[in-house]
């Protein structure tokens, strides 16, 4: 671990994500991306790169490798853990932000080849050392830590919205269904897939799909373990989600208002991570907004005694830089070790 200088960080999978984490690590002062792990050409990554930052001038391909004013990173053409030689770059850590290597056989094999941590951008799909949702249970990681996840966007909004709202209210039970963008892993035309509904078409259906958060709440927040459904419909929109939330709450008097308040003040003490908006946005409007939940006051509401109903926004960009602040937790425990 290098406990002097930039931590340097290592990426698998250069879609959305990791171009997200790249450019924000090149507008970072403590963090250098050294090697990127994916099968496109170097050309076309640097293209799709440009074609999202507000200054592509600032980004260039030299050789293979992909070049800004503070880092360069190798770009290595290859899509599997156990085919990325980790240990020849000196990586502090690496971010697999493909989506796909979530069974901690192919986390294993990031470590093998040299990796001293692997942090997933989604949830696992088996046990692994630590799910870490930055503003709620980061004071739990471990040094020893090898195998982390970030959870998702849609989890750690879920998550945050929760947690919030548990600190002021008594809450019985609830339902979770994220209004979500479709995905790079949905179909455009109709196509035959393993799922009926995911193959139709992403671009002329809302779908309706299933979600994975209610099956680690338990890891995350205790106390809704077993509480909480998830589900997802999936829209013919490229950026910019919607979580739809009802809580069950146990005392009838919850206001609208009480509950807005609350969500006022979470914004307050979590800062760049939780924010609030009482304008009547659209999703459009969240693009590029880096926090992890955003709560939309005006869609607060109250049925019958004890129902009340939240809308928040969030996007693809608060996930990546959430991902970048569990990197840096992580290496600040090894320099605490290290001085111990």
């Amino acid at each position: 671990m290098s406990n002097s200088g930039p931590i340097r960080v290592g990426i698998m999978g250069f879609g959305q994500t990791g171009r997200q984490i790249y450019e924000l690590a090149s507008r970072s002062d403590d963090v250098e991306v050294v090697a990127i792990a994916d099968i496109g050409k170097p050309e076309i990554l640097h293209y799709l790169l440009c074609s999202e930052v507000e200054d592509p001038s600032g980004h260039w391909l030299d050789g293979n490798f992909l070049a800004n004013t503070r880092f360069r990173a190798r770009l290595v053409q290859l899509d599997r853990p156990a085919e990325m030689p980790w240990d020849i770059f000196g990586v502090d850590i690496v971010i697999d932000s493909t989506g796909k290597f979530r069974d901690r056989e192919f986390m294993q094999a990031h470590l093998d080849n040299g990796a001293p941590r692997v942090l997933l951008r989604t949830l696992p799909t088996d046990h692994i050392d630590r799910i870490v949702i930055p503003g709620i249970n980061g004071a739990e990681a471990e040094p020893a830590d090898r195998m982390i996840s970030a959870g998702s966007a849609t989890t750690s909004a879920l998550c945050l919205l929760l947690d919030s709202l548990s600190g002021r209210f008594d809450i019985e039970c609830g339902s979770m269904t994220t209004v979500h963008a479709f995905t790079s892993d949905q179909a455009l035309q109709d196509y035959a897939g393993s799922d009926f509904r995911r193959s139709r078409s992403a671009a002329k259906n809302i779908i309706p799909n299933t979600h994975e958060a209610s099956l680690w709440m338990g890891r995350i927040l205790p106390e809704f373990d077993g509480k909480i459904l998830t589900s997802a419909l999936n829209v013919p929109v490229q950026e910019g989600c919607l979580l739809d939330v009802t809580l069950v709450m146990e005392d009838s008097e919850v206001t609208v208002e009480e509950v807005n308040d609350a969500m006022r003040r979470a914004a307050q003490g979590s800062p760049g991570i939780i924010d609030v908006v009482e304008d009547p946005i659209v999703s459009s409007d969240v693009i590029g907004n880096p926090a992890s939940l955003l709560f939309d006051t005006k869609g607060t509401i109250k049925a019958g005694n004890n129902t009340i109903k939240t809308l928040s926004w969030y996007e693809n960009l608060g996930h990546a830089a959430r991902l970048l602040d569990v990197v840096r937790l992580y290496s600040e425990l090894d320099k605490q070790q290290e001085a111990a």
